[in-house]
């Protein structure tokens, strides 16, 4: 049977990250982050350097932006990661041209692999408008469907609206 997998859901600046960290933090497991972000400009840094901040000490970071097979396989049954997050992860891919589903697919069997607890952050993008733009329509598409796939294979699911959690699906 594979680890618990806790999968956070909500929009830009909602709590989700924070919400995240904090069931890692009362897991009382070692814990691990695994960053999926680039730093391609210097609002990407001020962003990530205030989610180190945040975070504080005592985490193992692992910085990678598209492999799953790169970080779960190192992480044991006594740790809780904290995958931030599963939006970043999916414009990776897009952004490199990367076949979504098999990628997708490839993300979801290294997660059911894993002996460690899992914790989710992705963005809900299916609340606003629908994009002018053909890649800004495909991305949120895409996100749907990922946010989809996480959410069934999650043990539980909590929907963060204004720092506010929701259970979705079973308890926390």
């Amino acid at each position: 049977m594979s680890a618990p997998v806790t999968f956070i859901l909500g929009g830009a600046a909602s709590g989700k990250s924070a919400f995240a960290e904090e069931i890692c933090v009362n897991a009382g497991k070692s814990k691990s982050y695994w960053a999926t972000s680039q730093i391609l400009d210097e609002e990407m840094q001020v962003k990530i350097d205030r989610h180190l901040l945040q975070r504080g000490q005592g985490w193992t970071t692992y910085e990678e932006p598209l492999d799953a097979s790169r970080v779960l396989p190192h992480l044991t049954q006594d740790k809780i990661c904290l995958m931030d997050c599963a939006t970043m992860w999916l414009t990776n891919h897009l952004l490199a041209g990367t076949d979504i589903d098999a990628a997708q697919a490839a993300l979801v069997q290294a997660i059911d692999a894993c002996t460690a607890e899992l914790v989710i952050v992705s963005n809900e993008t299916g609340l606003g408008i629908v994009p002018e733009n053909a890649l800004a329509r495909r991305f949120r598409e895409a996100q749907g469907r990922l946010n989809i796939v996480l959410a069934k294979r999650a043990d539980t699911v909590v929907q963060v609206t204004a720092g506010l959690p929701l259970v979705l699906k079973g308890t926390l």
